[in-house]
């Protein structure tokens, strides 16, 4: 990453380029986690028996039918809601909430519609103390990581779909987190739009080295972006397989038309089916 940064910072700016600071390592560990709601008197499980790690640098994808609490796990990891039992873990320290070492991107990009591009990817570096000009080289640099640069003082109303994400997820790293959650973070979007915005998040990845924990129902988007696949069981939800996706990096659309991208799908499509219609026998 501060190779990268060196190279944004050698462009002429009047604001400067701040340095990254030291980065936490970004490793997962779940033990024995149970999430579950309460809701009219009765006790919803959501997810159990949840035993994971993940290293430091990885990008994991959980995947699963609708409704098997792969949004709750990944809002447990964020620190947005806590286990009922179980201890997850980031680095060795216990997640107690939510934390700057733990960006997140969801679906819907939650932007200030009444802050300009900039002053949205702003607003996390300002929170967290730093100096109006520093939380500006800031932004600066994450927006032009993410190709918007031309659009720092335009509102999110005039921006597309995929634009807007782009600027929620620099939005979430200029906070320099170790660990990048994202909740199906194109699931909106059209498909060329789609495809396009995942290559360039493993652009991003790879410049960045950080750890990726990514909620799809897409089975290609996550054989395309993952180096595992963890698979989710129908509600409550647990984890059934964990695969390893040993295609060739880095990777672009062509990847999805390769024997072994087709082998892998397959094994995942079966997983879901199974799941799906296990959840379905579950409502009938």
């Amino acid at each position: 990453m501060m190779k990268l940064l060196k190279s944004l910072s050698s462009k002429k700016s009047e604001l400067p380029v701040v340095a990254e600071p030291k980065m936490k390592r970004g490793s997962i560990s779940a033990r024995d986690v149970e999430i579950s709601f309460s809701n009219d008197e009765q006790n919803h499980i959501a997810a159990t028996d949840i035993n994971l790690d993940i290293k430091s640098g990885e990008f994991v994808c959980l995947l699963g039918p609708s409704g098997c609490g792969k949004s709750t796990l990944l809002n447990a990891v964020a620190g947005f809601i806590q286990a009922n039992a179980g201890t997850l873990t980031q680095d060795g320290k216990a997640i107690t909430g939510p934390g700057r070492d733990r960006g997140m991107v969801f679906q819907s990009h939650s932007l200030f519609p009444w802050k300009t591009v900039l002053g949205n990817i702003m607003h996390g570096p300002l929170m967290s103390g730093q100096s109006r000009i520093n939380a500006e080289g800031t932004a600066r640099t994450f927006l032009e990581l993410v190709g918007l640069s031309a659009y720092a003082n335009s509102y999110p109303k005039v921006l597309s779909g995929g634009m807007k994400q782009r600027v929620g997820i620099a939005r979430a790293l200029a906070n320099y987190p170790s660990v990048l959650m994202m909740d199906e973070p194109f699931g909106a979007l059209d498909a060329q739009t789609r495809l396009m915005m995942q290559e360039e998040l493993l652009k991003l990845w790879d410049d960045l080295k950080i750890t990726v924990l990514f909620v799809t129902h897409d089975i290609d988007e996550a054989i395309f972006l993952a180096d595992r696949v963890i698979v989710m069981s129908a509600s409550p939800g647990r984890l059934i397989a964990d695969i390893k996706i040993d295609l060739p990096r880095p990777r672009n659309s062509d990847a999805a038309l390769s024997l072994e991208f087709l082998a892998f799908k397959r094994q995942c499509s079966l997983l879901i089916r199974e799941q799906t219609l296990a959840a379905f026998d579950q409502q009938h």
